[in-house]
Protein backbone atom coordinates (compact mmCIF):
# COMPACT_ATOMS: atom_id res chain seq x y z
CA UNK A 1 0.00 0.00 0.00
CA UNK A 2 2.83 2.29 0.76
CA UNK A 3 3.35 2.95 -3.44
CA UNK A 4 -0.10 3.09 -4.31
CA UNK A 5 -0.55 5.75 -1.45
CA UNK A 6 3.13 7.83 -3.13
CA UNK A 7 1.25 7.66 -6.19
CA UNK A 8 -1.87 8.88 -5.00
CA UNK A 9 -0.34 11.55 -3.06
CA UNK A 10 2.19 12.52 -6.26
CA UNK A 11 -1.52 12.79 -8.50
CA UNK A 12 -2.92 15.14 -5.89
CA UNK A 13 0.32 17.65 -6.27
CA UNK A 14 -0.66 18.02 -10.24
CA UNK A 15 -3.99 19.87 -8.80
CA UNK A 16 -4.59 22.89 -10.05
CA UNK A 17 -7.17 23.80 -7.61
CA UNK A 18 -7.79 22.92 -4.45
CA UNK A 19 -10.87 20.34 -3.54
CA UNK A 20 -13.41 21.25 -1.32
CA UNK A 21 -12.66 22.63 2.42
CA UNK A 22 -15.74 23.02 4.03
CA UNK A 23 -17.96 19.86 4.51
CA UNK A 24 -21.17 21.05 2.68
CA UNK A 25 -19.07 21.60 -0.05
CA UNK A 26 -17.45 17.64 0.25
CA UNK A 27 -21.11 16.04 0.05
CA UNK A 28 -22.33 18.47 -2.44
CA UNK A 29 -19.12 17.02 -4.77
CA UNK A 30 -19.23 13.77 -3.87
CA UNK A 31 -23.27 13.53 -4.82
CA UNK A 32 -22.45 14.97 -8.13
CA UNK A 33 -19.84 12.74 -9.05
CA UNK A 34 -22.07 9.68 -7.49
CA UNK A 35 -25.26 11.09 -8.44
CA UNK A 36 -27.08 9.49 -5.07
CA UNK A 37 -27.26 9.87 -1.13
CA UNK A 38 -26.97 5.89 -1.31
CA UNK A 39 -23.95 5.38 -2.95
CA UNK A 40 -22.45 8.24 -1.40
CA UNK A 41 -23.65 6.42 2.34
CA UNK A 42 -22.09 2.90 0.83
CA UNK A 43 -18.44 4.99 0.55
CA UNK A 44 -18.58 6.50 3.57
CA UNK A 45 -19.84 3.58 5.53
CA UNK A 46 -22.97 5.96 6.76
CA UNK A 47 -26.50 6.06 6.57
CA UNK A 48 -28.08 8.06 3.33
CA UNK A 49 -29.95 9.86 6.09
CA UNK A 50 -26.53 11.17 7.37
CA UNK A 51 -25.43 12.32 3.81
CA UNK A 52 -28.81 14.53 3.79
CA UNK A 53 -28.26 15.70 7.36
CA UNK A 54 -24.48 16.84 5.98
CA UNK A 55 -25.60 18.25 2.89
CA UNK A 56 -28.42 20.59 4.15
CA UNK A 57 -25.94 21.67 7.17
CA UNK A 58 -28.12 20.39 9.90
CA UNK A 59 -24.91 18.12 11.08
CA UNK A 60 -22.25 20.36 10.90
CA UNK A 61 -19.29 18.05 12.59
CA UNK A 62 -18.99 14.46 11.28
CA UNK A 63 -16.64 12.27 13.56
CA UNK A 64 -13.04 12.34 12.98
CA UNK A 65 -12.92 8.61 11.09
CA UNK A 66 -16.13 9.41 8.85
CA UNK A 67 -14.39 13.09 8.05
CA UNK A 68 -11.21 11.56 7.09
CA UNK A 69 -12.91 8.94 4.59
CA UNK A 70 -14.91 12.11 3.36
CA UNK A 71 -11.43 13.95 2.27
CA UNK A 72 -9.99 10.76 0.94
CA UNK A 73 -12.96 9.89 -1.27
CA UNK A 74 -13.10 13.69 -2.18
CA UNK A 75 -9.93 14.02 -3.35
CA UNK A 76 -9.65 10.43 -5.09
CA UNK A 77 -12.34 12.05 -7.43
CA UNK A 78 -11.03 15.90 -7.51
CA UNK A 79 -9.99 16.61 -11.28
CA UNK A 80 -9.98 13.35 -13.13
CA UNK A 81 -8.68 14.66 -16.19
CA UNK A 82 -5.69 16.26 -14.45
CA UNK A 83 -4.37 13.10 -13.09
CA UNK A 84 -4.89 11.58 -16.50
CA UNK A 85 -2.95 14.23 -18.41
CA UNK A 86 0.13 13.52 -15.67
CA UNK A 87 -0.17 9.98 -15.68
CA UNK A 88 -0.02 10.46 -19.52
CA UNK A 89 3.00 12.35 -19.36
CA UNK A 90 4.94 10.49 -17.17
CA UNK A 91 4.21 7.26 -18.99
CA UNK A 92 4.73 8.86 -22.62
CA UNK A 93 7.96 11.35 -21.97
CA UNK A 94 8.62 12.25 -19.05
CA UNK A 95 8.97 9.27 -16.67
CA UNK A 96 8.45 9.44 -12.98
CA UNK A 97 11.16 9.96 -9.99
CA UNK A 98 11.51 7.52 -6.71
CA UNK A 99 13.24 7.47 -3.78
CA UNK A 100 13.59 4.55 -1.53
CA UNK A 101 16.11 2.93 0.78
CA UNK A 102 18.19 -0.41 -0.09
CA UNK A 103 20.73 -2.09 1.20
CA UNK A 104 23.66 -2.79 0.08
CA UNK A 105 26.74 -4.67 1.39
CA UNK A 106 30.77 -4.57 0.47
CA UNK A 107 33.31 -6.66 0.66
CA UNK A 108 35.76 -5.63 3.87
CA UNK A 109 38.79 -6.01 4.75
CA UNK A 110 39.39 -8.64 8.16
CA UNK A 111 38.85 -6.82 11.41
CA UNK A 112 36.21 -4.51 9.66
CA UNK A 113 32.40 -5.40 9.11
CA UNK A 114 30.66 -6.51 5.89
CA UNK A 115 27.42 -5.95 7.33
CA UNK A 116 24.45 -4.65 4.87
CA UNK A 117 24.26 -1.06 5.15
CA UNK A 118 21.08 1.26 4.53
CA UNK A 119 21.42 3.81 1.63
CA UNK A 120 18.90 6.42 0.19
CA UNK A 121 18.52 6.17 -3.12
CA UNK A 122 16.57 8.34 -5.80
CA UNK A 123 16.03 6.87 -9.26
CA UNK A 124 14.52 8.03 -12.74
CA UNK A 125 11.91 5.45 -13.48
CA UNK A 126 11.93 5.86 -17.28
CA UNK A 127 8.38 6.17 -19.17
CA UNK A 128 8.21 2.54 -20.75
CA UNK A 129 8.50 1.34 -16.42
CA UNK A 130 6.24 4.11 -15.00
CA UNK A 131 3.37 2.80 -17.80
CA UNK A 132 4.18 -0.90 -16.14
CA UNK A 133 3.74 0.99 -12.52
CA UNK A 134 0.83 2.64 -13.38
CA UNK A 135 -0.90 -0.79 -15.48
CA UNK A 136 -0.24 -2.59 -11.89
CA UNK A 137 -2.00 -0.15 -9.89
CA UNK A 138 -4.55 0.19 -11.86
CA UNK A 139 -5.28 -3.67 -12.31
CA UNK A 140 -5.13 -3.64 -8.84
CA UNK A 141 -1.44 -5.07 -7.84
CA UNK A 142 -0.23 -5.76 -4.65
CA UNK A 143 2.52 -3.86 -2.91
CA UNK A 144 4.98 -6.52 -3.40
CA UNK A 145 4.53 -6.39 -7.23
CA UNK A 146 4.58 -2.68 -7.56
CA UNK A 147 7.95 -3.33 -5.71
CA UNK A 148 9.52 -5.74 -8.18
CA UNK A 149 9.08 -3.46 -10.71
CA UNK A 150 11.14 -0.47 -8.70
CA UNK A 151 13.65 -3.55 -8.29
CA UNK A 152 14.03 -3.96 -12.21
CA UNK A 153 14.53 -0.36 -12.27
CA UNK A 154 17.56 -0.29 -10.01
CA UNK A 155 18.74 -3.49 -11.08
CA UNK A 156 19.44 -1.92 -14.59
CA UNK A 157 20.84 1.44 -13.03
Amino acid sequence: MKIHNALERADQEAFTREPPKTLKGQIGFLLKRMKSAKAVAAELGITADSVNRYRRGARKYPPKEIQQKIDAAVRSRWQPQVRKRRRKQAASTGGITVETRARFCYTAPIGTTDDGRFRRLTVHLPPSYAQRLFDARDAGASDQHMRQIIADVLRLS
